[in-house]
């Protein structure tokens, strides 16, 4: 009894072995392939900046006093003549002055509190810790606004980004390498912050630390006009690339730290996109702390699948 069902279990797994391996040898290529095109790309980065609190220039207080002298108030001093009517003492002129001039106090009191009250804000700035507005857009274009790559590689091998003037220029020509590409934007999103300035670096630090650790390796640098480039895989030597294939990308980042508030519509469509970029753009120098401009891939000529980008910038939205 026992053979004859072992013998019957055999004849019905015999031919499913041969299907099965099959299976799971697609399985096994298919999932060595999904490892290979998931893995981190080179990237490039363009920064700089310095978050020094802003210079102010102190005024002396000015003092008033009466054309009579001898004192801030006409009659000779600051108390005794007001006071007495003040309480009862007198009247007159001497009474209505001293009720005048408490309720010229008592504005003066109010008005200080009110300062004291109001010196920081919903966001912790304050005089001392002015505010700051910490931006990020993203873009995700096709791949066939591969000269965009060739673009902000070479802005990399000659910008000053030592001085904000040079920084300034940088954020500039990179939104302008942005604009020109429009109708190879497929995805975007843009976030700001507002923070003080005693947060800002941190903020600022978090975003960029936050998009670099998405690449492989800094394969080209310029920070504070120290520039670094290592040797990356040569596009002739890869063998998963198709820049020609449908579903290829490419990812660029501006991170900026700007004095004041700034306020970044929510993307929907290319029209918003081209705001964010015309409003990054137009930061004057003076306003201007920090800027971070990172790409990937760094390489020319080589893109991102579909599937890297949406595991890598998965708060990319279509527009």
């Amino acid at each position: 009894m026992v053979p004859t069902l072992l013998s019957r279990l055999q004849a019905l797994i015999k031919p499913l072995i041969k299907p099965l391996m099959a299976i799971a040898l697609v399985a096994v290529l298919l999932l060595g392939h999904a490892d290979t095109a998931l893995a981190a790309r080179g990237g490039g980065r363009i920064g700089g900046g310095s978050f020094r609190a802003p210079s102010r220039t102190l005024t002396q207080p000015r003092s008033y006093r009466s054309p009579a002298g001898g004192g801030y108030y006409p009659g000779g001093g600051f108390g005794f003549p007001f006071l007495i009517p003040f309480f009862g003492f007198g009247g007159g002129f001497g009474g209505l002055f001293g009720i005048l001039l408490f309720l010229g106090l008592a504005n003066f009191l109010v008005r200080t509190l009110s300062n004291l009250g109001a010196g920081e804000d919903s966001n912790g700035t304050s005089g001392s810790n002015p505010p700051v507005a910490v931006a990020q857009l993203q873009i995700g274009l096709l791949a066939e606004a591969r000269s965009l790559q060739d673009d902000l590689n070479r802005m990399a091998l000659s910008a000053d980004t030592s001085s904000a003037q040079g920084l300034t220029q940088v954020l500039q020509e990179a939104s302008l390498a942005l604009l020109r590409h429009p109708e190879y934007w497929q995805y975007a999103t843009a976030t700001t912050q507002q923070t003080g300035l005693a947060k800002a670096e941190q903020t600022f630090n978090q975003l960029a630390l936050a998009e670099r650790s998405k690449f492989s390796g800094e394969t080209l640098s310029n920070v504070n006009s120290q520039i670094q480039q290592t040797s990356s895989v040569s596009v002739a030597d890869r063998t998963d690339l198709s820049t020609d294939a449908p579903g290829q990308y490419i990812v660029a980042t501006l991170i900026v730290a700007t004095q004041g508030k700034l306020t970044l519509p929510k993307i929907s469509n290319p029209q918003d996109v081209r705001q964010v970029l015309s409003q990054l753009g137009a930061i004057a120098s003076d306003r201007l702390l920090a800027v971070e401009v990172l790409w990937t891939p760094q390489a020319s000529g080589e893109t991102l699948s579909a599937d890297e980008m949406v595991a890598a910038y998965p708060s990319l939205t279509l527009i």
